[in-house]
């Protein structure tokens, strides 16, 4: 089955928007959203990724309220979220899979925030696109294990002791 405007290449379009309070000091990128995220127009829409276990366990923030209340909560914490690939082809939503990714105005986006003190990449996917635009992003980064169902391979609690890195800037 194929989503509107998909290709034998996959997907080619825009990705979400950032999400961000008047003075984020975190800025969580991701790689680019998967389709579920993206059918249902929110981060980490995919019920088994593990990114709201690792939010509750940071910054308690109950991942069975709706969408609309946990936003506002990540907000209070000083965090933002955005991807770090705007666009791409990209069929089903294995990060490996993406072509031709262009990438999202980080910069940018940390000089209209000037509170922003860490970005954290969840995942090596993101990590590694964001290492070709890093140089113009002058805020230290972080490159995280991936949250996603995908990256089985490490346990939850070991992901939250690893992302716990980031309440340094909280």
């Amino acid at each position: 089955m194929r989503y509107p405007g998909e290709t034998a290449a996959g997907p080619r379009g825009c990705g979400l928007l950032p999400v961000a309070g008047p003075k984020p000091r975190i800025l969580i990128l991701g790689s680019f959203p998967s389709r579920l995220s993206l059918a249902h127009a929110r981060y980490y829409g995919n019920p088994r990724n593990h990114f709201w276990a690792v939010m509750e366990a940071l910054f308690a923030i109950d991942p069975a309220l709706p969408y609309e209340e946990r936003i506002p909560a990540l907000k209070t914490h000083g965090i933002a979220l955005w991807d770090v690939v705007a666009s791409c082809s990209r069929p089903g939503s294995a990060d490996a899979r993406i072509t031709g990714p262009a990438f999202n105005d980080i910069a940018g986006f940390a000089a209209a925030h000037p509170t922003l003190r860490l970005v954290a990449l969840n995942g090596k996917t993101a990590g590694r696109y964001y290492a070709r635009i890093a140089g113009a992003v002058p805020i230290p980064y972080l490159v995280l294990p991936s949250t996603s169902p995908a990256h089985a391979g490490m346990s939850v609690a070991e992901k939250i002791r690893q992302w716990s890195a980031i309440l340094q800037e909280s």
